[in-house]
């Protein structure tokens, strides 16, 4: 009896399962006690999500609500209207405005559900220029830091207003004075140290929603348990591990998806 943890996001969150990716981080830390579902789209933006949305976070997926939904857009939103990837733009206010109805979905539809905000993450505009989508006539880079944290102020004023929680990537990662390197593979995506800042906060937001491996049953006896003299025993009443309670948000164990 598992609970879920979704990840719905871009391309930041179809490659947390690459190796040190943060989802795959996740999955391996809650591997005996929760199950980590990867809801990523390369380059999409909110206004693709939401056209999505029903499909990739169907209800069929889980007869309860999961523990967590982690939503990941903005990086593409953010790109300028007047450069190379200006057909994954969205402008600010319907950014806004999309947050609001992603959440607004999600409260619907697994209404226990912790939902988590990420922010999109901060941007080394030299090093996109070396990265480039498509053809880029203007010879600019088609995101900047500063049109990003615009973008990240816009999430974190959206999860206020809904009343969920939020990490401020854009900020937390510009605090290390060699962020540019350390953080961004191609001055967007995430290297492995960059996936690590994100996979500590996630595991720190969760952590506060009672979401931990000390609070979570673990998923069958664990090898520690089992009595070497006769093993079979420990499997006879197992299922009693199972009823242990933690908190999932507003929910029980047995009250989460399994």
């Amino acid at each position: 009896m598992r609970p879920k943890i979704y990840l719905f996001g871009d391309s930041i969150t179809e490659g947390a399962f690459a190796n040190g990716g943060w989802g795959s981080s996740l999955a391996n830390h809650f591997s005996r006690t929760a199950d980590v579902v990867l809801r990523g789209y390369s380059g999409y933006n909110t206004r693709w999500a939401l056209k999505v949305k029903e499909k990739v976070l169907h209800p069929s997926d889980s007869s309860r609500s999961p523990a967590a939904v982690v939503v990941f857009f903005g990086a593409n939103d953010a790109c300028l209207p007047d450069r190379s990837s200006a057909f994954q733009h969205v402008p600010l206010e319907e950014y806004k405005q999309n947050l609001h109805a992603i959440v607004a979905f999600l409260k619907k539809q697994w209404p226990s559900s912790f939902i988590l905000l990420i922010t999109p993450p901060p941007i080394d505009e030299a090093a996109r220029l070396l990265h480039l989508f498509s053809d880029n006539p203007s010879d600019l880079p088609e995101r900047t830091n500063e049109a990003a944290g615009n973008y990240a102020k816009a999430c974190l004023t959206v999860a206020s207003e809904c009343g969920v929680a939020a990490i401020d990537l854009w900020t937390k990662m510009q605090q290390f004075p060699g962020w540019k390197k350390a953080y961004l593979v191609d001055g967007l995506h995430l290297t492995e140290n960059g996936n690590d800042v994100v996979f500590e906060e996630v595991v720190a937001r969760l952590r506060e929603e009672g979401m931990s491996l000390e609070s979570l049953p673990v998923d069958q006896p664990l090898l520690s348990d089992i009595n070497p003299k006769d093993p079979l025993k420990s499997f006879e009443n197992d299922s009693s591990t199972m009823e242990e309670e933690g908190r999932f948000g507003k929910c029980s164990v047995a009250e989460v998806d399994t």
